[in-house]
């Protein structure tokens, strides 16, 4: 069985391996291109480029899939199975009808729940408990092929996006080591979904990282967890971004009389701020131009006072 292997991210990688490991043919890698990263702006491999080239892997960076140019080379490799882990392009039907296994996709959620492009930061940000790995037959719609096979995986109350993407990452490959042997045999159950069921986590955008301080601190505190370690979740301070990385919903009370946004406390442990339902408090943050640190650090140089408050204005 002739696999080409789809993927970019480091989400990818544990199912790469995995191939690799149980001694697949892994036939070519299709990954994104490199990109510019960092204040130097240096052009970086993908993870899976690193992970393929290691291996001594073939490697194919289309810039856009669609391209005939990017079908025929894929084709040339006549694969039996294209497996798809994050990779990142939506897959034309010309690429969904090379392999005569079918396209497989590794889907960080309990499909039909979370289709889309961010299923596990959503899935932290709406305050879920349990999550998953789906493994699916790819067809046009999103994420609304037949689900092959899936396992659960529970959020811990202090899971970030870092760290239920490893755990995420690791399940997915161990399903498809346990799902791969009944596709190859052809004993695989598709079973359809639900599309009554379907929920959707479409990509972040800035507005999705922007702290609402009238919502509730737990909701906040979800919002912060689900957008950390990658972009971030930020408020206003001085009319300049200022990011939280890490907060803690606060036992304190909350004061009525303050505005949600407004600093009710500061302490050794952090910046106490205002909700619309309880107190957050702050614990790792990262003000305009500045690396992120502990808000205790923070706080031995800043002036920021009780009744400060956060957000309002345009960036």
């Amino acid at each position: 069985m002739r696999i080409v292997f789809m993927g970019t991210p480091e989400f990818a990688v544990p199912s790469l391996e995995l191939l690799v490991r149980e001694g697949y043919d892994v036939a070519a890698v299709v990954t994104q291109p490199d990109r510019p990263k960092g204040r130097k702006r240096t052009l970086t491999p993908p993870p899976v480029k690193e992970v393929a080239l290691k291996h001594g892997l073939p490697v194919l960076q289309p810039e856009r899939i669609r391209r005939p140019e990017a079908v025929e080379a894929i084709a040339a490799y006549k694969p039996d199975l294209i497996v798809t882990a994050a990779y990142g392009q939506i897959l034309p039907v010309a690429v969904l009808e090379l392999p005569r296994l079918g396209c497989i996709n590794v889907h960080g959620s309990l499909l039909p729940k979370y289709r889309g492009g961010a299923p596990i930061q959503r899935a932290i940000m709406n305050g879920e408990r349990v999550t998953g790995v789906t493994i699916m037959y790819m067809a046009e719609g999103l994420d609304t092929g037949d689900m092959i096979s899936r396992v659960e995986v529970p959020i811990a109350d202090d899971d970030t996006s870092g760290t239920l993407f490893a755990k995420l990452s690791v399940a997915g490959a161990e399903l498809l080591g346990r799902t791969l042997p009944s596709i190859a045999d052809g004993t695989a159950v598709a079973v359809p979904q639900n599309d009554a069921e379907a929920t959707y986590a479409p990509n972040l955008t800035r507005d999705d990282e922007r702290i609402d301080w009238s919502r509730s601190a737990r909701e906040i505190y979800n919002q912060v967890r689900g957008l950390s370690p990658f972009a971030g979740a930020f408020t206003l301070w001085n009319g300049e971004p200022f990011k939280v990385w890490a907060c803690a919903v606060s036992d304190d009370s909350a004061d009525t009389a303050a505005a949600p946004g407004e600093v009710v406390r500061v302490t050794g442990e952090g910046i106490a701020v205002q909700t619309g339902n309880g107190v957050l408090l702050l614990t790792q943050i990262q003000p305009a131009g500045k690396r992120a640190m502990p808000a205790a650090e923070w706080l031995k140089g800043a002036r920021l006072a009780v009744g400060t408050v956060f957000g309002g204005g345009e960036l």
